[in-house]
Order: structure tokens, then C-alpha cells, then sequence
């Protein structure tokens, strides 16, 4: 099975390449020229861009070919008090530069809204901020070029006293989205509430990929082990042309199952991400699906970024040299084998 590695957003190891700078409504406010603070936005916004080129550029250097792009790439772009301003033409330009940069190398990107875009909402309020905030998201990767792999990913929500009621609230409310940000979609389980057995009951009803989370899991397992829903989990991603269990399917242009990784931080705040990733579980599930998924890749949720990527990928070289069934394929990828650890 071959996988492949990628991070989130920043990189620690690359100075002054934020692609997250902003500004508060508070300060914008207090602009004299809203027309001049504006376009002070547009400039973050592109200075963002760039970074986030400077970033893609990293990764290729890396053999990185599986990242996620910060929401924040432009400051204040879904504030209530913002609606009037439309900054995507602006932007044209460096929006397409990314979006070429990534098709060029065959990058994986994604987004990964934040946690208060949600859809078993029962608020009027917060989901018709979530849908202006999933529109925002697919709208940046229509500017970029990009086609359906590049997708937004997102937790089911809270279960608001009810959880069973939650659920088919999150169908309802879901179902009902544009198809252009419905097929753009991904479903993630959660450290709280939906589990991931849960969640893909959800995925397989909604029609969308479901994003295991190994951590979330841990965390809160629910009475299943992942293991044993791998094969349902990986059978969601059909539509981006995956078959994991069929091997004479054409590999041309499928998208690998996806999952995420990071380290409880500690005892007392197991919820929490750790700096790097402890490789021994991850390596541990990976051989447990090797035997049924040719591939996978897998975002690294750390707090370190890239240097916990790298760190993690001299781990594995380690395992190698000890006998391991795992070779280490480049910087930011290897093949494991089947079996148990």
C-alpha cells in the first residue's frame, strides 16, 4: 500500500510565510476609507496567495503532495458585516497562479472549515452561516481551477440534547445544499459527539466521502474499532473513482481514500494535538488495511506542521532499517505491507 503524507497550512520550518495574516472588524472599522481598507484586504488577501505558493513550492521540494490550505486566506471574506464586499475578482490572478501550481504537480489540497460550520444546527442563524461559509470555501477553489478532488472537509456538529434528531437535521439541512458545494464534500468523525461509525452512516446516506480521523477515534471509538470499517469507510470514495477492493480498476485518476493522524498531547488533555506524531499506531492501522487498499493518504495534524511530517518520515526510515515491513519512498511517502505489528 502506498502512502502519502502531507500537513496543514503552516510550516515551521519556512520564515515569514504565513498565509493566514488578517485583520479584526474591529480595526477595519475604525478606517476612515472603507474603499482604502478594502483594498488593504485585497493585499493581505494576496499576500496570502503568495505565501501559500511559497508553501506549495515547499511541499514540492519535499516530495509533500498532500496539503491543506488555511481558510484564512482572505481576511474577513465572511463576516455578517462584510456581504456587500466581493473581493474574488481582485484576486483573480493570484488565485489562478495556485490553482495552476497544484494542477502542475498533482497536488492534493483541501480545506478545512472551522468548527462552527456545522449542519445539525437547529439555529436559522448558524446555518446560513455555515452555507456562506462552505459557498466561500468551494468559491476560492473554483477560482484556483480546480476540479471536484479538491474538496472541503467537515464535522457532522453537536448533538444538541438529541443526537439521533441531530442526525437527521444534519440530512435535511445538508441534503439541501447547492450540488456545486455538495459535490465538493467531505464528511470527518469527531472527538465528541458523531463517532465514526456514525458518521458513516451519514457519509453513506449523504453520498459524500467520509475523512476517518485515527485520533477522534481514539478518543471516541463508540464500541467499533476503525479496522473493522475500513472497507465501508473506503467504499464511500467511489465517486472520485476509487475501488480499493477491485485492483483491475484503472488507477488513472483516482483519489485515494483520505484519513487524518496526530498524538493525544498528553493524559490530561488527550484531545488535544501533541508537537509530532507517535508513528507505532498509525503504522499498526495501516498494515491492519494494507491487505485492502492499495492506497491512502494521510494529513498530519500536528502542532509542529511540516517538522512533524519529517520527523515521522525519519521514524519510518528507522523502522526500515529495523526490519519493518515499510520502505520509505521519498521525502514525504512510503509503502507498508500488510499484517499486524
Amino acid at each position: 500500500m502506498i502512502v502519502r503524507f502531507g500537513f496543514v497550512a503552516m510550516s515551521v520550518l519556512l520564515e515569514n510565510a504565513s498565509p493566514s495574516r488578517t485583520m479584526t472588524y474591529t480595526n477595519f472599522a475604525k478606517l476612515a476609507d472603507r474603499e482604502a481598507g478594502l483594498r488593504r484586504l485585497e493585499r493581505l488577501a494576496e499576500e496570502n496567495l503568495q505565501n501559500t505558493l511559497r508553501l506549495l513550492k515547499h511541499c514540492k521540494y519535499s516530495d509533500v503532495k498532500v496539503y491543506r490550505m488555511t481558510s484564512k486566506l482572505i481576511p474577513l471574506a465572511t463576516h455578517e458585516r462584510m456581504q456587500d464586499w466581493n473581493p474574488y475578482e481582485a484576486l483573480a490572478g493570484p488565485f489562478a497562479e495556485v490553482g495552476a501550481f497544484v494542477r502542475e504537480n498533482g497536488m492534493r489540497v483541501s480545506f478545512h472549515p472551522e468548527h462552527f460550520t456545522v449542519f445539525s444546527t437547529p439555529r436559522g442563524e448558524v446555518l446560513r452561516n455555515a452555507i456562506r461559509d462552505l459557498d466561500h470555501h468551494v468559491r476560492m477553489l473554483e477560482m484556483m481551477g480546480l476540479d471536484e478532488r479538491a474538496t472541503c472537509n467537515i464535522h457532522v456538529g453537536g448533538a444538541y440534547g438529541d443526537k439521533e434528531e441531530a442526525g437527521r437535521r444534519f440530512l435535511r439541512q445538508f441534503g439541501a445544499l447547492e450540488p456545486r458545494i455538495h459535490r465538493r464534500m467531505t464528511l470527518e468523525n469527531g472527538d465528541k459527539t458523531f463517532t465514526a461509525a456514525e458518521t458513516l452512516a451519514l457519509s453513506e446516506e449523504t453520498g459524500v466521502p467520509m475523512v476517518l480521523d485515527l485520533h477522534h477515534h481514539a478518543v471516541n471509538p463508540g464500541g467499533e474499532r476503525a479496522e473493522a470499517l475500513w472497507d465501508r469507510i473506503q467504499e464511500t470514495w467511489v465517486r472520485f473513482g476509487w475501488n480499493g477492493l477491485d485492483p483491475a480498476r484503472p488507477a488513472g485518476a483516482r483519489l485515494p481514500p483520505k484519513m487524518h493522524v496526530s498524538t493525544p498531547k498528553s493524559l490530561t488533555d488527550p484531545r488535544g494535538h501533541a508537537d509530532h506524531v507517535d508513528p507505532a499506531p498509525l503504522l499498526a492501522f495501516l498494515r491492519n488495511i494494507a491487505g485492502s487498499t492499495p492506497a491512502v493518504d494521510v494529513m498530519i495534524e500536528a502542532k509542529r506542521k511540516d517538522e512533524a511530517l519529517m520527523r515521522l518520515m525519519a521514524e519510518l526510515q528507522a523502522a526500515e532499517a529495523s526490519g519493518q515491513p515499510v520502505r520509505v519512498l521519498d521525502g514525504a511517502s512510503a509503502e507498508v505491507a500488510g499484517g499486524t505489528l
